[in-house]
């Protein structure tokens, strides 16, 4: 009997061990092209002075928002006291934790001078969105850390230390304060992102009051989307039931509810924007943008059609939800989603330069921009990061409950 076990042991461990590699793979490339990056400088970077966003800033803005969980249901069940949805809050929180500390780790390498991180803390520009950024990320980061000790106290590395437990305990009384504090700075800093772009009018395509709310609203459904994804594979991964299908049900609906609202405002901007107006800047921006990148095939192709209208007519309807592939696959359309928009928005603005930039002349109409091997190897190595922390943390830490909550079916 002890024998023929040995295989089947092995055939269980195997794949683990194997994913495991193919992380720390990962890694060390992430590692290089760090080495690279803070031993000869942005220069490895196809990053210029028309360009100076690309790839990690993208990855830096993707990561944020679908951190977005942590609040949104931190928020759901102990501030609104919707309780239903607690079972996915450590879940929401932990992803929550590894999209900023990826953010921060891409962000790292973006501003070249990663010695400097502590200058926004102690030489204050109130005049500046970013600097107000970095301090909401700063600050939310520490709530995020607060809310994860509890989690990690819990885990079976502390079964043989009493006082820190029951110090991780002490701290999971501060949820509720934790959630308004993690509310108001997630708030802030998610709409002051979209804001970065929104306030800058000598940019014709980023110059609207309507990115803050779009971006908060994107995070949101992101977020919520990226929770509910995550929780589902790592159900399918460990073969156990880690919340009940009608809270799956519930928390895709709410999905499908947020991203509905996110596509009405982005409808109403693009006709205020690029149909009804004719302002000549936005006209003469958007026409140069179409004419030299397939920015209008991933607009309204991948990030509206695909990626906005498919995973919201699967969110929203009974059968498609109930059964788990689509759902999923509705899921990681609303994930991938995010990551495009965060890419478009980035490059729409900065590849069409404004018309008073030096070297800007007669029909001059673009700037190219494709990322260098150095930026892939770091975002590939942030990337590694964080599926390696997410592997060891469903492996290792209490992020459900073992006993499975069950809720009353509702009208679904």
């Amino acid at each position: 009997m002890a024998v023929s076990n040995v295989p089947e042991k092995k055939r269980g461990i195997r794949p683990f061990h194997v994913w495991v590699a193919s992380l720390a793979i990962m890694l060390m490339i992430g590692g290089w092209g760090i080495y690279q990056t803070l031993w000869n400088g942005l220069q490895v970077t196809n990053l210029t002075d028309q360009v100076p966003w690309g790839l990690w800033i993208t990855h830096d803005l993707s990561a944020i928002a679908l951190g977005a969980g942590a609040f949104t249901f931190s928020a759901v069940v102990y501030l609104f006291r919707i309780k239903r949805f607690e079972p996915v809050a450590r879940m929401a929180v932990f992803v929550g934790f590894l999209g900023y500390t990826s953010a921060m780790l891409a962000l790292a390498m973006d501003i070249g001078r990663p010695d400097r991180f502590w200058h926004p803390l102690v030489y204050w520009n109130v005049h500046s969105v970013l600097w107000e950024i970095t301090l909401c990320v700063i600050l939310y980061s520490t709530v995020l850390v607060i809310e994860l000790l509890p989690i990690l106290f819990d885990s079976r590395l502390f079964d043989n230390r009493p006082k820190w437990r029951a110090f991780g305990h002490k701290l999971h009384k501060l949820t509720p304060v934790m959630a308004v504090l993690g509310l108001a700075l997630s708030m802030l800093h998610q709409s002051s992102l979209g804001a970065t772009y929104g306030v800058l009018s000598g940019r014709a395509i980023w110059f609207k009051p309507s990115m803050p709310v779009m971006f908060i609203l994107s995070a949101v459904a992101g977020g919520i989307s990226a929770t509910l994804l995550v929780t589902m594979i790592t159900s399918k991964l460990t073969h156990r039931e880690l919340i009940d299908k009608y809270l799956r049900r519930d928390i895709a609906r709410l999905a499908a509810f947020t991203l509905l609202a996110y596509m009405y405002l982005k409808l109403w901007d693009w006709l205020a924007t690029s149909y009804y107006s004719q302002a000549p800047g936005t006209v003469d921006a958007l026409t140069r943008l179409q004419a030299t990148t397939p920015y209008t095939q991933s607009f309204w192709w991948i990030e509206v059609f695909l990626c906005g209208l498919v995973p919201a007519i699967i969110l929203l309807n009974r059968q498609m939800r109930r059964q788990e592939w689509p759902l999923m696959g509705a899921l990681f359309l609303v994930v991938f989603g995010v990551i495009i928009n965060r890419w478009n928005v980035t490059l729409s603005g900065l590849v069409v330069p404004p018309q008073w930039s030096p070297g800007v002349l007669g029909h001059t109409i673009a700037v190219a921009y494709t990322p260098s091997w150095v930026e892939i190897a770091v975002s590939v190595g942030v990337l590694g990061y964080a599926l390696l922390a997410f592997t060891l943390g469903a492996r290792y830490l209490p992020l459900f409950s073992d006993t499975l909550v069950s809720h009353t079916a509702p009208t679904d």
